[in-house]
């Protein structure tokens, strides 16, 4: 994200957002890896 936050709302909390945002986009990845995973388990173990 951009550091420059000077035009945004002095009331904003950027900080926050920013690491709110980077836990976010980690649990989405993270997730998503476990979903692969337990299809692919799935495959091999159901079938």
């Amino acid at each position: 994200m951009a550091d420059d936050h000077s035009a945004g709302h002095p009331a904003m909390d950027y900080a926050e957002h920013e690491r709110t945002y980077e836990m976010f986009v980690g649990m989405t990845k993270w997730g998503t890896i476990l979903m692969v995973a337990l299809m692919i388990f799935m495959a091999v173990t159901l079938l």
